[in-house]
């Protein structure tokens, strides 16, 4: 089973830990993360959404247009356009990128936040948009004949697009949460499934129910498992855990400060993802090999923020752990983006797909023998 890394297209270089210097896009930083990215194994970027952050989709376009492999991730949230505009908007960029889109739908976990761009919907209203935005979307993306609409949130009537993606039928649907609205969407809709990293049984009760849902839609297939993690590693153990308490430590004095981590709306989550990860970090620091929750913590279950703590052999044997589950995409970020980012793909990376390699080839072998001793027990 492939095993593929995301990384973070961050537009500026701040974070948790540090305040940003650049404009919030900054051409020549989105270019050398994105290229730190594509020149050490990554396989693709996330361009994440935030109301009043820049808008992803032309930053992924200027990304686009002037990287060959790098694959994009690009996110989106049903409420800021129409979904034949936005069907539109992404089979362009899948034109410019030659076929590399991924879409990431939101939903929205954070009433706040819905708000700060106009979005007044409930929670169990805003799931049952996103499906059926996600459907239109997918249909304007492979219908060459026009179709009408009539739905609960939108309709139209003679819709057909004149541009069409490269990807054939379509570009691939991400979508993430931990809720059972979350599940019932995704499982229904996505080709991938997208979590944040929590200890492995809990992961593994995830996806059990991603899968369920995905059967009671009435699929036969189920969508691939993401999972995020925040590594911080260094060359001995010692060091890497010197280096989580600084960082932690440095995310405590940003929140202080009202950094990212402190804005209003944050400080009491509402998604059942970040209320997972704060209850999880509550019955403790440590779990299975190398999770570490006080990340998580200290941003109040802000996203992706469970730690992976270790050397690179450490980090590297417990995203294994994941892949065992059947987590086929590791997303990962560290807190200085660029360096992070090298460092994880010059000594994380190979480490993770040597091993993964291996065991495709031990599984290939095995089938190999198994079928010449049945050819031997019926001659």
């Amino acid at each position: 089973m492939p095993v593929e890394f995301l990384g973070i297209a961050a537009t500026g270089d701040g974070s948790e830990t540090t305040a940003r210097t650049t404009a919030s896009f900054d051409r020549d930083y989105t270019l050398r993360l994105a290229r730190a990215h594509e020149d050490h194994g990554w396989d693709r970027v996330l361009f994440a959404y935030g109301a009043g952050s820049p808008e992803p989709a032309a930053a992924a376009a200027f990304l686009a247009a002037r990287l060959d492999r790098l694959q994009i991730l690009l996110a989106h949230r049903p409420n800021v356009s129409y979904p034949t505009f936005a069907a539109k908007t992404f089979a362009t960029l899948d034109r410019i990128s030659d076929g590399r889109l991924t879409v990431h739908f939101i939903t929205g976990g954070n009433d706040h936040e819905q708000q700060r761009e106009g979005d007044f919907l409930t929670k169990d209203q805003r799931y049952a948009r996103t499906r059926e935005y996600i459907g239109i979307v997918k249909k304007a993306w492979t219908s060459e004949q026009p179709f009408d609409h009539e739905g609960t949130h939108y309709r139209f009537h003679d819709f057909v697009s004149d541009v069409f993606p490269v990807q054939r039928p379509r570009p691939g649907v991400s979508f993430g949460g931990s809720s059972d609205a979350a599940y019932a969407a995704g499982g229904a809709e996505a080709d991938i499934y997208c979590l944040w990293g929590e200890p492995l049984a809990r992961t593994a009760e995830q996806i059990a129910k991603v899968k369920a849902a995905a059967r009671a839609a009435g699929r036969t297939d189920t969508p691939r498992i993401q999972v995020a993690f925040r590594p911080i590693i260094a060359a001995t153990e010692e060091l890497a855990w010197e280096k989580a308490h600084r960082t932690v430590a440095a995310i405590r004095d940003r929140r202080g400060a009202d950094g990212p981590a402190g804005r209003r709306g944050t400080d009491r989550p509402e998604n059942t993802g970040s209320r997972r990860l704060i209850e999880i970090a509550e019955a403790g620091e440590r779990y299975d090999r190398a999770l570490w929750t006080p990340t998580a913590a200290a941003t109040g279950g802000a996203g992706n923020s469970n730690a992976l703590v270790g050397t690179p052999e450490t980090v590297a044997a417990a995203l294994l752990d994941y892949y065992d589950l059947g987590v086929e995409i590791i997303s990962a970020r560290g807190y200085d983006h660029i360096d992070d980012a090298i460092d994880f793909g010059r000594h994380v990376i190979p480490l993770v797909r040597a091993e993964v390699a291996r065991r495709d080839a031990a599984t290939a072998a095995a089938r190999e023998a198994d079928r010449h001793r049945l050819i031997a027990a019926r001659a």
